[in-house]
């Protein structure tokens, strides 16, 4: 019986992962395909013939390639500087002793519980009164700041063991020496984690880069993607589309392998600290 019940298990998870992954393989597919295959009747999803030409008119059609700088640039800036800020406040959330320390934890996690849309409208006159509109400030800077970034490098140094920095206290550490020496090098599964979250947030983020930007020079991927859709008038060109999805995909299905060896092990390392 407890057999059958694993058995059923992996082919649930099996399951899930099919429909999960089904639509991303028939994007792809698609992708390669010419327009009478993609509005031929039944779904294909063997490309006859294997083109490429969709790829090489979405370079045609629009600049995808400064559209996809901006976006490795803000994500990449914002991702390096989000990790550097929480994992410092989280430190200092978990170390620090002072009267007020949780009451102020408290009030940074209800924060936390505010939907980012409300923040919109202030944060936008916020940027337009420093002159950032269209620029890299406006995409960068409201997002180096997380409260989940905070509350999770605050968990993992609250449970992190605090006897080799005692021992480095001993020897004449001070609080920067012990932050970046020891405990950052010792937190990097959970660095990596809270990197992969905020890279993946960032590239896919849409909504706000189209408030703030305006022109060609500042414009993202996502928001590329939609004014490509648009641009097609009547006639929507899924090719071409597909391809420009898969672009979009590449980068964090790219940063998600290369970091999810410590992505795995910041998940399984919850039960070996103290």
């Amino acid at each position: 019986m407890k057999k059958v019940i694993v058995l059923s298990g992996y082919a649930l998870i099996i399951l899930g992962a099919a429909s999960m992954l089904l639509p991303f393989i028939w994007m792809v597919c698609v992708s390669f395909m010419s327009d009478s295959q993609i509005f031929g009747s039944g779904i294909s999803f063997v490309p006859d013939p294997f083109i490429l030409n969709n790829y090489s008119d979405v370079f045609t059609r629009m600049p995808v390639a400064k559209f996809f700088a901006n976006s490795l640039f803000v994500a990449l800036a914002t991702t390096v500087f989000q990790v550097i800020f929480s994992a410092m406040a989280g430190y200092t959330f978990a170390r620090a002793k002072f009267k007020w320390i949780d009451i102020l934890f408290f009030v940074f996690l209800v924060s936390m519980m505010i939907p980012p849309q409300v923040n919109i409208i202030p944060l936008f006159f916020i940027m337009r009164e420093l002159h950032w509109v269209d620029t890299y400030n406006a995409l960068i800077i409201p997002g180096i700041f997380g409260g989940l970034g905070v509350f999770m490098m605050r968990q993992w140094f609250k449970g992190m063991s605090q006897e080799i920095e005692d021992a480095a206290k001993i020897d004449g550490c001070n609080t920067f020496e012990l932050f970046f020496k020891i405990a950052f090098p010792l937190a990097l599964p959970a660095i990596v984690t809270l990197g992969l979250f905020t890279f993946v947030t960032t590239w896919n983020s849409f909504m706000w880069p189209l408030i703030v930007t305006h022109s060609a020079a500042t414009t993202t991927l996502p928001v590329a993607l939609a004014q490509f859709k648009g641009s097609f008038r009547e006639t929507i060109m899924w090719g071409d589309l597909m391809a420009c999805s898969v672009i979009l995909s590449l980068p964090a299905i790219a940063v998600f392998l290369i970091g999810k060896r410590y992505f795995i092990n910041d998940l399984l390392s919850g039960g070996l600290k103290e």
